[in-house]
């Protein structure tokens, strides 16, 4: 595949991505549930290859999120700079999530912001599906790669995932649990804490939490998972 140059415009970027799409792309994105509405079918398996090879650019970012479509937002998401885009801005990206996919890519690079904390309780707050998603979507992705963060940090988010376990949506639950392995999978520290509340979850006459709490137990409690965490003690 053709790859573009690091100084790419915005321009430049999404007519090369209106190049490479395909129909038969599209259809196959519907079937994983993703919202191909402004989707020119493009894999991120190719988009990322893409992204490489640019260079991080905020102000090319917000303009490639101003397009609309699906591939130049998921761009937006891999070449943007965390540490320059404001609070606002993030705000006004997460007002915009129609799809659980361009939630979790931009979920990653808003976690590497100073004010990800912020975010998170705002977004858990809010009661559109996506956005709320995001909220957990980031504290799946911070508890793996934000390596500096005291695991105290993560234990005081396991009340706000008990608040929202009860939300039945598909994209939160799926989220709610997602965050609530990967913060039991962090740390031995945070595994017995985290491994407990799943298994509350999972006696709860909530079918949503009931669920949630079967697949995070089932996940903490697995040999291989066991097998990491005992080999971080060394």
């Amino acid at each position: 595949m053709f790859l573009p140059a690091p100084d790419w415009t915005a321009q430049d970027i999404v007519a090369h991505l209106r190049s490479i799409g395909t129909e038969e792309n599209c259809a196959g994105m519907a079937r994983f549930g993703i919202n191909t509405g402004a989707a020119l079918g493009i894999s991120n398996a190719d988009l990322r290859p893409l992204a490489r090879k640019l260079k991080r650019n905020h102000e090319r970012s917000l303009a490639l999120w101003a397009s609309g479509i699906r591939e130049a937002r998921l761009m937006a998401a891999f070449t943007g700079e965390p540490e320059k885009i404001t609070i606002e801005e993030c705000r006004r990206w997460a007002g915009d999530f129609d799809s659980w996919e361009v939630v979790d890519t931009v979920s990653d690079l808003f976690v590497d912001t100073p004010f990800w904390r912020q975010l998170v309780e705002e977004f858990a707050a809010d009661e559109h599906e996506f956005v709320r998603r995001t909220a957990f979507a980031m504290l799946a992705w911070a508890a793996v790669h934000l390596k500096k963060e005291p695991d105290a940090t993560f234990l005081s988010y396991l009340p706000l995932i008990e608040a929202h376990a009860g939300d039945d949506r598909n994209f939160v639950r799926k989220a709610v649990n997602w965050a609530l392995r990967q913060i039991g999978k962090r740390s031995v520290g945070l595994h017995a804490p985290a491994l407990a509340l799943a298994q509350e979850f999972a006696i709860s006459s909530d079918k949503t939490k009931r669920w949630i709490g079967k697949v995070a137990a089932k996940e903490l409690s697995d040999a291989k998972t066991l097998e990491r965490l005992d080999a971080r003690k060394v």
